[in-house]
């Protein structure tokens, strides 16, 4: 797993970092809440270990931006703040699970494989969803707001990648190589093309519903949730 470590005290968050990496994992670190959610906003990572009392921006508001933002990683508090009321707030706000500190690494460990055991159950869900839209992995079947929508395969593999990256941008870089061959031409406007269309059958043959498909100018594209803004 790639994991951000968002931990203000040096010699813990080293410990952390040092042990994730001795147990197979990758990861980066920040030491105050507001490069914590940049960071968080350009990396694609599989979860964040967040501490609540942080410089400037806390754990919470961190947490809240995140989702506010349409962020979905999910998140677990690692805190001092032991109280009921602090893991009702954190869980409230976003959290998938809290843990008290001090804490056993072996059980950070294994708090971890729970959430990777969720996402890939997530991953291996034979239908995606994201706001209205419907995608059938196994019967090829693709609705919004219940209506069907004849895609091609290509454009049907197009929104698939999309939708298993909810509310992020995937580059052009990464569609060429996940739905077109390894030796795609990227000075071609084809990618741009069936963008377009789908598009078309999906934003634009539903005037009266928000848009889902994003054009994020200079680095790619997402299906974005208009209600994970709310």
């Amino acid at each position: 797993m790639r994991l951000l470590v968002i931990e203000d005290e040096p010699r813990l968050a080293e410990f952390v970092r040092q042990g994730l990496a001795q147990a197979g994992h990758v990861a980066d670190g920040a030491d105050n809440g507001a490069t914590g959610l940049e960071m968080a906003a350009a990396t694609p990572y599989d979860a964040i270990l967040l501490d609540l009392m942080l410089p400037g921006q806390n754990g919470l508001e961190v947490l809240r931006n995140l989702r506010e933002f349409g962020l979905a990683t999910p998140v677990i508090i690692v805190s001092a703040l032991s109280g009921t009321e602090h893991v009702i707030r954190g869980l409230d706000a976003g959290a998938v699970d809290y843990l008290r500190k001090p804490f056993a690494f072996d059980e950070l460990l294994a708090r971890l494989r729970a959430v990777q055991r969720k996402a890939t159950a997530a991953a291996d869900a034979p239908v995606l969803r994201l706001a209205d839209l419907e995608l059938d992995l196994v019967h090829r079947r693709v609705a919004r707001a219940g209506q069907v929508l004849a895609l091609t395969n290509r454009e049907f593999a197009l929104l698939e990648l999309l939708l298993r990256s909810p509310n992020r941008v995937v580059t052009k870089t990464r569609i060429a190589e996940k739905v077109w061959e390894v030796d795609f031409d990227m000075g071609s406007n084809v990618i741009e093309v069936h963008l377009s269309q789908l598009r078309r059958k999906l934003d634009r043959a539903f005037p009266s519903l928000p848009p889902l498909l994003e054009t994020v100018v200079g680095h790619g594209y997402r299906l974005h949730d208009p209600a994970a803004a709310r």
